[in-house]
C-alpha cells in the first residue's frame, strides 16, 4: 500500500456493500477513499441504456426487498439524496398453464385468502415472520452471534433448515400454494431439495408482506447515486478507473476494504495472509451463472392472466416440480429446456423508464457456471407460454450469457451473481468459517462483499458488519450505534 495520499480507510469496489462499508467508515469522521475499477461506480446496481434511447434497464438488481429490509440502508434516509422506492400493488405472481396464477399480495391476508384449502397453513407459516419482519430482519440480516430476538429465529431456523420441497410438501396441498412458494425459494440458485433451500422462500415471502418488493424510480442506479452523494457529504472520497491488481494500486492506508470475491482477493495478496486461509479463498465454490435479456418493447407483455399484468416481478417456471427439476439440471451442469425465469416489468410502474408507452422488460434464467450459451429463446418461450403474442411487442433485445457478466462486473465469477455458491458450507462460512468472516486473519484488511454474510442482495449488510469489525479492531470503536 503505497502513495502519498494518508486514509483511515480504503475501500476497493463501489457496489452496495463497498459504499456501505465506506459509509460506516466515515460516520466515525474517518478519511475514506472508494476506489472503482471500472469508469462508473454501482457494481450490480448500475442501470443504462442498453436498446434503444430512453429505454433505461437495470443491469443486475431490479427489485429491491433486501433494500426495504436492510437494517442499516434504513438508517441513511437515502430518500433526501433523490431515492425513491416504488411499491408495485402485487410484489410477485406465479402465472400458470391455466391461465391462472398464484398471487403474492403485499397484505398477507389477501394472500392466503386466495390459496384456497391451503389459506391456514398459509397464514400460519408467514403471520409471525411478517408482522415482526423488523426484529426478524436485524437477526437475518446480522453475523454469526446469538440471536437478538432468539425465539423467533428460533421458529425460523425450524423451518428455514428444511429443504424447499420439504416444507411446500409438509405444509401445502394445492399446486399454486406449492408453485408461489417454489418461485420465491428459487431465488437461492440452489435446488429445492437441499436443506436451508426453505430459508429463502421464507425470506423474501416474510419481505413481501412486510415491506414488499419495490423498485427504484429511475432505475437501480438511484440507489447508488444516493449512496454516493451521501458518501460524499459525509467527507468520503470516489475514484473512478482505479483498478486494483496488487496492494501496490492502494495509496496508504491503515485498512483496506475489498468488495471483492474470494479468488480475486486472493490474487492482490498472494503473500500477505497465512496460507493456509488464502488456500480457502482459493478453494471457495462459485455458484450457477445467470443468462439475462432486457427488451424494448412497444406495449406491456400481454400475460394472459390479468394479475400478471400487475405484479412487478414474474416467476415463470410451471408447477413446484418443473421448477425444482430446472434448477437440479444446472446444478447438474447441463441447460434446462424449460428454465425457470425471473422476470421484472418496471415501466408499469415507473414511467421513467421508458418513451410514453413503450416499456422495458428484465429477465434472466440460470444456468452452468462460466456458462456462453444463448439462453434467449427459451426465456421467450417462456414468456410465451404465460402471455401469448409477447414476441409480437419486441422492438429490441440485449442478451448477456454468463460469461460476459463476469466481463461487466468482475466479482460475477462465470456469471455467478451471489457472490459464491450457497452451500450449506457456505451459508455460515463465507467465505471461511470464523467467528469475524469478515477480518482477514493476521492483517489489517477486511472483506466487505456478498462473499461474506449475510450474502447477496441490494442490503449493503455485508459491507456494514465488515466496517464494524475494522472500526473496532484497527480504531478501538465498539458502538453498534447506526
Amino acid at each position: 500500500m503505497t502513495g502519498q495520499t494518508e486514509y483511515d480507510a480504503v475501500v476497493v469496489g463501489s457496489g452496495p456493500n463497498g459504499l456501505s462499508a465506506a459509509i460506516r467508515m466515515a460516520q466515525h469522521d474517518l478519511k475514506v477513499l472508494v476506489m472503482e475499477a471500472k469508469s462508473t461506480i454501482g457494481g450490480g446496481t448500475r442501470t443504462q441504456e442498453i436498446t434503444e434511447p430512453g429505454f433505461l434497464h437495470d443491469i443486475c438488481a431490479a427489485v429491491l426487498p433486501t433494500t426495504a429490509s436492510s437494517p442499516f440502508l434504513k438508517t441513511l434516509n437515502l430518500e433526501n439524496y433523490g431515492l425513491e422506492l416504488i411499491q408495485p400493488e402485487i410484489p410477485y405472481a406465479h402465472p400458470l398453464d391455466n391461465g391462472d396464477a398464484a398471487v403474492a399480495w403485499c397484505s398477507l391476508e389477501k394472500t392466503a385468502e386466495n390459496l384456497g384449502t391451503d389459506e391456514k397453513s398459509y397464514r400460519n407459516l408467514f403471520a409471525e415472520f411478517s408482522e415482526n419482519w423488523k426484529y426478524l430482519s436485524e437477526d437475518v440480516f446480522g453475523t454469526l452471534r446469538i440471536p437478538k430476538h432468539p425465539l423467533l429465529m428460533a421458529r425460523f431456523g425450524w423451518y428455514g433448515m428444511l429443504s424447499a420441497k420439504h416444507l411446500s410438501n409438509s405444509l401445502f396441498k394445492l399446486p399454486h400454494s406449492k408453485a408461489l412458494f417454489a418461485g420465491a425459494a428459487a431465488h437461492s440458485i440452489i435446488p429445492l431439495s437441499n436443506a436451508f433451500s426453505a430459508s429463502f422462500g421464507l425470506v423474501l415471502a416474510a419481505s413481501a408482506h412486510s415491506v414488499g418488493w419495490p423498485i427504484a424510480k429511475g432505475g437501480t442506479k438511484m440507489v447508488t447515486e444516493a449512496m454516493a452523494s451521501l458518501l460524499q457529504d459525509l467527507g468520503g472520497e470516489i475514484q473512478t478507473g482505479a483498478e486494483v491488481r496488487s496492494l501496490n494500486d492502494i495509496p496508504t492506508t491503515k485498512t483496506v476494504l475489498f468488495d471483492l470475491t474470494p479468488r480475486q482477493i486472493a490474487e492482490i495478496i498472494p503473500y500477505n495472509a497465512p496460507a493456509g486461509y488464502l488456500r480457502k479463498l482459493r478453494n471457495y465454490k462459485y455458484g450457477p451463472g445467470a443468462f439475462k435479456v432486457d427488451w424494448a418493447l412497444s406495449e406491456p407483455v400481454p400475460w394472459t392472466n390479468e394479475f400478471c399484468r400487475r405484479a412487478g416481478t414474474l416467476h415463470l417456471g410451471g408447477t413446484f416440480d418443473e421448477i425444482a427439476k430446472s434448477e437440479q439440471a444446472v446444478w447438474e451442469g447441463n441447460h434446462p429446456e424449460s428454465p425457470y425465469v425471473l422476470v421484472s416489468q418496471p415501466s408499469l410502474f415507473d414511467d421513467t423508464r421508458a418513451p410514453k408507452g413503450k416499456h422495458t422488460l428484465w429477465a434472466y434464467c440460470h444456468v452452468p457456471n462460466g456458462s456462453t450459451r444463448n439462453m434467449t429463446n427459451v426465456i421467450e418461450d417462456q414468456i410465451e407460454r404465460f402471455a401469448p403474442g409477447f414476441r409480437d411487442t419486441i422492438i429490441s433485445k440485449h442478451t448477456t450469457h454468463a460469461k460476459r457478466l463476469e466481463s461487466y462486473n468482475a466479482n460475477y465469477i462465470g456469471g455467478d451473481i451471489n457472490g459464491g455458491a450457497q452451500l450449506f458450507s457456505q451459508l455460515f462460512g463465507r467465505p471461511v468459517l470464523r467467528w469475524d468472516p469478515y477480518h482477514i486473519p493476521e492483517t489489517s484488511m477486511y472483506i466487505c462483499s456478498s462473499s461474506t454474510p449475510p450474502g447477496g442482495g441490494v442490503h449493503g449488510m455485508c459491507g456494514f458488519h465488515a466496517a464494524q469489525s475494522a472500526l473496532k479492531n484497527e480504531f478501538g470503536i465498539s458502538s453498534d450505534k447506526r
